[in-house]
């Protein structure tokens, strides 16, 4: 009694078939599983006196999207299905055969895959990096940036055919400049990684033009501690990019503040420091002949003129540099001087030695290696830094702080 009260009960409902163009009705239960369907729609859609016999293909089953299990024991529609129309499963089958024959054959060289393509394109990008600053020169694996943004044409009106530089070419020149010898030997020395390294847009600096005095220019903002840095390009009518040499000093300028947020004596003492090793690193290609196209680095980052007579050159270029950048905040750069000093000779020194390595056959030592401790275990970056703590502490004028934005925890980056 208890099977046939289970029967009576047992839901029997319509289904179509969809098959090649074709359609038709077969009756399914609640209970039918996937291993019944398959056997059902076999014996009802293929013959078995040809090649087309149902054992001979492979099925697939899709109902609203989704492949049925056809090898399942389980039933596929415990609650039924309920609509007005029959619902629709879509067959597709594929001969045995022709899987077989398909399988069996071999690709064609001539066509590339998706692999194949995929390499491509990674070859294409470090080539077109590696354009800037010649072989071998890209980013360190571990201290870096991330990812690159531009500015689309939706910020400042871009459109095709108009002379404002493409998007394009705005990531090739962050590109540049994170593949800039220079920089990638502060970031090293360092051990800085940045999230993103952006495009700054032109219409929020136009923005802040109007909150800032004395024709003060907002040239860049780091925002939360080296998360994300954003930079100026391009010149104020969006013609052009603006003087390469002045996007990477304020590049430094923003790595700075990953430590120190105000401009203060010892802000200005890191940047210092991190500009003498950015001249250096280009000094030191130049002194050993290293060329790109029959042109230094120093001169594709237009620095060559601080490159001439070597630290002293780089020693009066920052100390100018710096002395123009501090007077706004009130500084003077005598504050700094005897940090610029001490960085170069350290500089200098460790260049010496790694020359001294070299003609023993013990390798190359790294400028800035951190592994060579002096002075009680501290680093030469530690000594320079706590130094200049300690002049920005004995100041009397160091409380001029940066224009930042509580929300966002950006720190700007201002010109005269």
């Amino acid at each position: 009694m208890g099977e046939s009260s289970s029967a009576a009960v047992d839901t029997v409902f319509e289904v179509s078939l969809s098959f090649r163009g074709k359609s038709c009705k077969i009756s399914l239960s609640e209970r039918t599983t996937g291993i019944e369907l398959d056997e059902i729609v076999r014996s009802t859609l293929f013959v078995s006196d040809d090649d087309n016999d149902y054992a001979n293909v492979s099925l697939k089953l899709l109902h609203r999207g989704k492949v049925l299990d056809s090898s399942s024991a389980m039933p596929l529609f415990p609650g039924g299905l309920v609509s007005q129309k029959p619902p629709k499963i879509m067959v597709m089958a594929t001969s045995k055969n022709v899987q077989n024959d398909i399988s069996s054959r071999k690709s064609d060289p001539t066509i590339r895959g998706f692999d194949n393509e995929k390499q491509k394109i990674e070859a294409a990008k470090s080539n077109r990096i590696e354009m800037h600053w010649g072989p071998g020169m890209v980013q360190n694996k571990n201290y870096k940036f991330c990812r690159f943004e531009a500015c689309t044409w939706q910020s400042f009106g871009h459109r095709t055919g108009s002379k404002t530089p493409h998007a394009f070419r705005a990531i090739q020149l962050l590109e540049k400049l994170a593949t800039d010898p220079g920089v990638v030997a502060i970031m090293v020395e360092r051990k800085l990684v940045v999230g993103t390294l952006g495009e700054m847009d032109p219409i929020d600096d136009r923005l802040m033009q109007k909150k800032k005095t004395e024709g003060a220019c907002l040239l860049g903002y780091n925002t939360n501690a080296g998360g994300r840095i954003d930079l100026k390009l391009r010149t104020d009518d969006l013609q052009h990019f603006l003087p390469y040499e002045q996007i990477a000093s304020t590049l430094i300028h923003e790595l700075s503040h990953n430590w120190v947020g105000e401009h203060n004596a010892l802000f200005w003492g890191n940047f210092a420091q991190m500009r003498v090793e950015y001249l250096q690193k280009h000094a030191s290609l130049r002194a050993s002949g290293y060329v790109v196209d029959g042109k230094t680095t120093a001169t594709i980052a237009g620095i060559a003129d601080h490159c001439v007579e070597g630290m002293r050159s780089i020693s009066n270029a920052v100390i100018q540099e710096c002395s123009k950048e501090m007077a706004p905040h009130g500084l003077s750069v005598d504050l700094i001087t005897s940090a610029i000093f001490d960085r170069c000779r350290e500089l200098a020194a460790e260049s010496e030695k790694s020359k001294d390595s070299q003609r023993l056959g013990r390798g190359n030592v790294s400028a800035g290696d951190e592994s060579a401790p002096v002075n009680g275990g501290l680093s030469s970056r530690e000594l320079a830094l706590a130094a200049a703590e300690r002049r920005a502490k004995e100041a009397k004028n160091d409380a001029h702080a940066c224009d930042k934005c509580g929300k966002d925890g950006k720190c700007s980056s201002l010109d005269k």
